[in-house]
């Protein structure tokens, strides 16, 4: 039996040929790892993956996703810094939320983040670095979320000295957190900056 080569078929006129580390979207769109200057996405796409995306490699009390996790920090920044805040772990929506020590082994994927989060920034008119008190309101936030939804009372250096917030952090479904992000992009502006 004379067999035709899998790569001497013609491709199918119904399937995309994508080239690269590229992953596709909610909004059906490439996006290209290696070139996310020139990748199509959308705000949609962002809040989309953010809200699947759930914080701590998932090894939290119930589901908390990447999504409220930056609404509750463009709550808690000086206004001029809300935007900012909301879109700091955007980046996340394409490439995941890789848990700090596993980042820490891949010096690679830093770089990759930043790009990605570069090219974001750019897309939305974020201008990098960004202010310090959206760092802290990340490092507060992690006080609050590891006090509330991680079986775990150790003291993080990270988180050392910095008050938990007097907030409950209810359960948010993903449509729901996808919902309250796009809500916050809409009352931030950011219609105007896309």
């Amino acid at each position: 039996m004379n067999r035709t080569r899998f790569e001497d078929r013609p491709a199918s006129a119904t399937v995309r040929k994508i080239v690269g580390p590229t992953i596709i979207l909610h909004s059906g769109a490439y996006f290209d790892l290696l070139d996310p200057e020139n990748s199509a996405f959308t705000i949609e796409d962002i809040a989309h993956g953010l809200s699947n995306t759930c914080r701590f490699a998932g090894q939290c009390s119930h589901f908390y996703s990447v999504a409220q996790h930056s609404v509750y920090a463009s709550q808690i920044v000086p206004e001029e810094h809300a935007f900012a805040a909301l879109m700091h772990d955007a980046a996340e929506a394409f490439i995941g939320d890789v848990t700090k020590p596993l980042k820490d082994l891949l010096p690679e994927y830093r770089e990759i983040e930043e790009r990605v989060e570069a090219a974001i920034f750019k897309r939305f008119g974020i201008v990098a670095p960004l202010d310090p008190s959206v760092k802290e309101a990340d490092l507060v936030l992690l006080a609050t979320e590891q006090r509330q939804l991680l079986n775990n009372r150790d003291t993080w250096g990270t988180v050392e000295g910095r008050k938990a917030l007097d907030r409950k952090l209810p359960y948010w479904d993903s449509d729901y957190a996808k919902a309250r992000f796009l809500f916050r992009f809409e009352e931030l502006g950011g219609r105007a900056a896309a």
